[in-house]
């Protein structure tokens, strides 16, 4: 499949931005940032996993059965509509955005996304949403796999005990339910499937800027992401 946004002429405030990073990195802040500052358009790709592990959820389609998988997302209509704060997302028209972010549908998404042929599909999706330009597209393969050509690449990055604990704090519904350690345990887990995955495991882009948050405030991140993307606009308006 050629990808439609090689062929595109973009303007120097038309880039594309691809956050890539593990569980809790803070990619999702940090993308509606930068969308904010710079007038683009957030696109939250875990968010359409998480409505395909919701869909898969209700129609009781095993998660771990690909192509049932893969065939259920060719039957279903994901859609992303930015709003003030992130994203609205729809399934087949109906508003899930609230369901998605529940723990149940999280660890499902997180399942669901090591299938090589549930990954191809949304990765033609996701190239589809974001043809245009302009957009900060966060997620896991979007600087290696979806935007490869993205003119700036960043892999944001935390120990894992760092990512536990500000999600563990960042999320009172999870700690109500279950303690500190559990929390870093099922992150772990996470970590080891996404990089071990066999379609587009998490790694970061050869030319991709790692930023480690570990010893980090948002404030910080926020600045040297900034610092980045000038400097790449500031080479595109050359």
């Amino acid at each position: 499949m050629d990808k439609p946004h090689r062929a595109r002429d973009r303007s120097a405030r038309q880039i594309i931005i691809a956050i890539d990073g593990p569980a809790g990195s803070g990619k999702s802040t940090l993308a509606a940032l930068l969308a904010r500052k710079y007038g683009y358009v957030n696109i939250e790709t875990g968010a359409m996993y998480r409505a395909l592990a919701l869909k898969a959820i209700e129609n009781r389609v095993s998660l771990e059965d690909g192509n049932a998988l893969a065939e259920l997302a060719r039957r279903s209509r994901i859609e992303l509509r930015p709003q003030g704060e992130g994203n609205q997302v729809l399934l087949d028209a109906t508003d899930v955005t609230e369901r998605v972010r529940r723990h149940d549908v999280t660890e499902a998404a997180s399942k669901v996304s090591v299938h090589p042929a549930v990954r191809e599909w949304m990765v033609r999706r996701q190239q589809e949403i974001g043809a245009g330009g302009g957009i900060v597209m966060e997620g896991r393969d979007i600087g290696t796999k979806v935007f490869p050509d993205a003119e700036v690449k960043i892999f944001l990055d935390a120990a894992p005990e760092t990512r536990g604990a500000r999600r563990f704090l960042q999320n009172p519904a999870i700690a109500k339910t279950k303690p500190e350690a559990a929390v870093l345990a099922e992150l772990r887990a996470r970590d080891e499937r996404d990089r071990n995955r066999a379609n587009s495991p998490l790694v970061a882009a050869p030319d991709a800027v790692v930023i480690d948050s570990t010893q980090l405030t948002l404030e910080q991140v926020v600045e040297r992401a900034k610092e980045i993307v000038e400097q790449r606009l500031e080479r595109v308006r050359k």
